[in-house]
């Protein structure tokens, strides 16, 4: 609730020509467009997307800044005609398909700008080397005061630079589970034969698109002041509710029907994403028992669907049997390990036999991955690590400082003359 005791609208009218009673209907007007450009998964999905953009025009005023993931299975997608659209509607964008924590640093102020990266996948994939910073600076970005120290200057003085700023990423693929989790989640789909969106066009589009922008700031930004203040309730908690906080303190300015859709897109798109995770986990569960019947087996070279899914099922502690409604089937464990690049082929056995199955080479990778072994523990300092000693060689002297001189003689170093 808003401190003054209102339903959380916040100022009634703006200097720029849009009340607030009128914020709803520019809100319409606003998922009305996005929504004739780019097919998205759901109505909620169209609702956050909504309610993101207008938030980026009231970053000041904020306490977190979520990040909005677009992320898809494969090309063509409709991830950078979201971005397209966003770049013509958020405050002060900046597109990139590449960057680095050097830029970022400094493009960061006290009025941010809302960073669109196209091709996230580019900077988070597994060929793009090590990204940490960048990583660190998105995430610590998704909370005001958390500056990144850095020595800058040629007097070489540790400086501190802002990350606070709102971040829409594009890319193929989940991005890192740190970024996922600050992030209001588009899981994007190819569109059916059915499905039609008006062509994006910048001679008409841009426009259009850029007209909706202007009125968004004309009505927000007298209203930052407001935003600072309100507390609304939210249908989370924790991180969730940090994320889709400013969502519904812009859903709560404009009032109307925006302040219950804003929570139902909140509550459903999070619960989506906790589905996700459950998936997510499944599937590791699934590779380290899957590596579990291969240990059994002498790690065999293949193993027969029939028989791999067999000692799944068996395995009383496990959720194999109760998987679907019939417990898991060929089909199922198939699908559950497409997404790992492994599925099951022709294979001959030594008795001439063939019959569908799973070779162990395939599932290295994503063992190594998602469910390494664990290291062996290093030898503690106190104990004592046996040498074997190779044939014909004299052994190795061991480590350490030994006395020097004659047996008996005193320890230490000998005198010089």
């Amino acid at each position: 609730m808003a401190p003054d005791g209102r339903s959380g609208t916040g100022d009634r009218a703006g200097t720029g020509g849009e009340t607030a009673d009128e914020g709803a209907a520019l809100l319409d007007d606003l998922r009305s467009a996005i929504g004739r450009y780019v097919v998205l998964p759901s109505d909620e999905a169209l609702t956050a997307v909504t309610l993101w953009v207008a938030a980026s025009h009231i970053q000041p005023a904020l306490q977190h800044a979520p990040r909005l993931a677009v992320v898809g299975p494969t090309k063509g997608c409709g991830k950078s005609r979201v971005l397209d659209v966003l770049h013509e509607t958020v405050s002060r964008p900046m597109m990139t398909v590449n960057t680095s924590p050097a830029v970022v640093f400094r493009i960061i102020g006290e009025d941010p700008p809302t960073l669109l990266v196209d091709e996230a996948d580019t900077i988070f994939g597994p060929k793009a080397g090590d990204k940490e910073d960048l990583r660190g600076l998105l995430n610590a970005g998704h909370q005001r005061n958390r500056p990144a120290w850095r020595i800058s200057g040629p007097e070489h003085k540790p400086t501190a630079f802002p990350t606070f700023a709102m971040a829409a990423l594009a890319g193929i693929g989940d991005l890192p589970d740190t970024i996922m989790d600050r992030a209001v989640v588009l899981r994007m789909q190819k569109r059916k034969p059915g499905e039609k969106v008006a062509p994006f066009r910048s001679r008409h589009s841009v426009p259009e698109l850029n007209a909706l922008r202007d009125r968004l700031a004309a009505w927000l930004s007298p209203l930052r002041g407001a935003a600072h203040r309100l507390v609304p309730p939210m249908p989370v908690e924790d991180r969730a509710a940090d994320t889709w906080e400013p969502l519904v303190i812009v859903a709560d300015l404009a009032d109307g029907h925006w302040p219950s859709r804003a929570r139902a897109a909140c509550l459903a798109m999070t619960r989506n994403e906790v589905v996700q995770d459950e998936q997510t986990t499944l599937k590791t569960r699934l590779l380290r028992d899957v590596r579990r019947v291969f240990e059994q087996q002498g790690d065999t070279e293949a193993l027969r669907s029939h028989d791999l899914l067999a000692a799944l099922i068996q395995d009383a502690e496990a959720p194999w049997a109760e998987y679907g409604t019939k417990g898991l089937n060929a089909y199922h464990l198939a699908n559950l390990l497409r997404d790992f690049g492994i599925s099951p082929a022709n294979h001959r056995f030594e008795n001439g036999r063939q019959a569908k199955a799973y070779a162990r080479n395939q599932f290295l990778d994503a063992w190594a991955r998602y469910c390494p072994d664990p290291a062996p523990p290093a030898p503690a300092a106190a104990e004592t690590v046996l040498v074997r000693r190779v044939p014909g060689k004299p052994p190795a002297p061991p480590s350490g400082t030994l006395p020097i001189g004659p047996p008996g003689a005193p320890a230490g170093p000998r005198p010089t003359r």
